[in-house]
């Protein structure tokens, strides 16, 4: 085994980056409209953009680790990103910001294939389980973050005097206009730092399980043959729609009904919809420990289902909180659908992971639909389509018949052999 300790810390590192990058959208599409004048329509395609790239991408990014190995596709999804965040940082316009959130989706996705096995090596397959769940942990402080450094960076922008050195040397390259494009300064930097730090870090060797090989191209053809594999990679599908379809229009859907600045109050919603998906993911630990998986998908997107009217009916303070709760609601969500589609197959494990992970374009699909309803009949009622992909969801934890069920301690107490009878007789 290969364990390293700092390969680890790296991996959380990586992990922190994805985040940063990926859930950053949902405070910024308020400002965006509102600079290059766009429709709702037209925004959706910002996330269309970045999310289409994991359908491009996952199946492929899967070979590419096993042909090139992870430090090299680690360097290059990097340096992809680094070139598309510098392409808007440099050219802020409504196209070239399509074409940058492509790139860095495309190196995203090829980040999120590559560092699992790396993880499980640097760590130890004993320790796996943990460090996902911390990795996990990592990814929505990160998404918490995000909003807040948005939030800080354009108040900071927009004041009289700049405020430290930071926001000095931003206000020289950024367009007193644009504010929020310095976020794309800040991610031009922190990228071309990965690039460095895994271009000179020596990594473990990771050695795949033949149930971990992406496969050929004939063993993924053989995969959508089947029915059961179309129907949970519409499950990850609508699962991801849900969460960018929610998080992506939060702060516009709380400026257009209840005039809230999306700089402050829609930032902070939509942090809290990613702190609130973590707390969340704790709690989903516990409930897998006590309850079928199945029956905890039902009684989560059922909850979602009734926030979601909360936050679409609901009073300005109301809708404030449901969002967030949203987020709470979905933290169950990926981890039990994916878990229940791999056990429901005997094989070709790593070929139906980076299909599933093709199903990610959820999240460049939902919202788009979002955006070209909301023009046509309003926002509100746009995001009722997220009653379906949460009806979806709750559709899965009936239908469901996996060929391993996950372990609770009920089955474990049944597990143990009994002892003597009480009292019996000698």
């Amino acid at each position: 085994m290969h364990r390293s300790a700092f390969a680890v810390g790296l991996v959380f590192l990586i992990f922190f980056v994805i985040s940063l990058l990926t859930n950053i959208l949902g405070p910024l599409i308020p400002d965006i409209i509102d600079s290059f004048d766009l429709s709702l329509a037209l925004a959706g395609f910002l996330p269309f953009s970045f999310f289409v790239a994991y359908g491009v991408m996952s199946i492929p990014a899967g070979m590419l680790v096993e042909r090139y190995h992870e430090k090299r596709v680690l360097v290059v999804s990097f340096a992809l990103a680094f070139v598309g965040s510098m392409a808007f940082a440099t050219n802020p316009s409504f196209g070239v910001a399509l074409g940058s959130l492509f790139l860095i989706g495309i190196g995203m996705a090829m980040l999120q294939v590559a560092i699992n096995p790396l993880l499980r090596t640097a760590g130890g397959e004993e320790h796996f389980a943990f460090y996902s769940v911390a990795a996990q942990t990592i990814f929505g402080g990160a998404s918490f973050l995000s909003p807040h450094v948005y939030t800080y960076l354009v108040q900071g922008l927009r004041a009289d005097e700049p405020a430290n050195a930071l926001i000095a040397t931003l206000a020289r390259v950024v367009p007193a206009s644009l504010p929020w494009v310095s976020l794309y300064w800040v991610f031009a930097v922190v990228t071309l730092a990965m690039v460095v730090v895994l271009a000179f870090v020596r990594l473990p060797v990771v050695e795949l399980k033949e149930d971990e090989r992406a496969g050929a191209l004939a063993t993924h053809m053989e995969l959508f043959r089947k029915p059961i594999v179309l129907l949970y990679f519409t499950g990850i599908f609508m699962y991801v729609g849900t969460e960018q379809g929610t998080a992506n229009w939060i702060s516009q859907f709380l400026q257009t009904y209840h005039g809230l600045d999306p700089v402050t109050a829609g930032a902070s919603a939509v942090s809290w919809f990613w702190g609130l998906m973590t707390a969340g993911c704790l709690l989903g630990l516990v409930l897998l420990k006590l309850f079928d998986s199945r029956h905890v998908l039902v009684a989560f997107a059922g909850a979602a289902m009734v926030t979601l009217s909360f936050a679409l009916f609901g009073t300005a303070e109301v809708s404030r909180w449901a969002f967030p709760l949203m987020g709470f609601c979905a933290s169950v969500m990926w981890s039990i659908i994916f878990s229940l589609a791999l056990n429901s197959v005997e094989r070709h494990h790593g070929a139906f992971s980076g299909i599933l992970c093709t199903g990610i374009v959820g999240g460049a699909i939902v919202p788009l639909v979002i955006g070209w309803l909301g023009d046509a009949v309003g926002l509100r009622l746009g995001m009722t389509v997220l009653y379906l992909t949460l009806g979806y969801i709750l559709a899965i934890g009936l239908w469901a018949r996996p060929l391993i069920s996950n372990a609770t301690i009920r089955d474990a107490k049944a597990a143990v052999p009994a002892g003597p009878a009480a009292g019996a007789s000698t």
